[in-house]
């Protein structure tokens, strides 16, 4: 397996929804790819600390300059 592949099912290994062989597969990665352990249990945490906290409004202007640096960092990356 590989990262990217791991990343592509992330959403499905915090759900718990994978089983069978391809968990096998993703317990292996995870044992010898550090990178993806972070990845993994830092998703794990955030949405851990998003459940236990209350939800609040960002003003609109901090709310849009967050999300134009946001898209502007995701099309560097592609």
């Amino acid at each position: 397996m590989t990262c990217t592949e791991f990343l592509a099912m992330l959403d499905d290994v915090i759900d718990e929804a994978i089983a069978g062989q391809t968990r096998s597969e993703i317990e292996t990665h995870l044992r010898g790819c550090g990178h993806c352990e972070v990845v993994l249990n830092t998703t794990r945490q955030t949405i851990e600390i998003y459940r236990c906290h209350e939800i609040y409004s960002l003003p609109t202007k901090v709310s849009e300059r967050l999300h134009a640096a946001i898209m502007a960092r995701c099309a560097k990356v592609r």
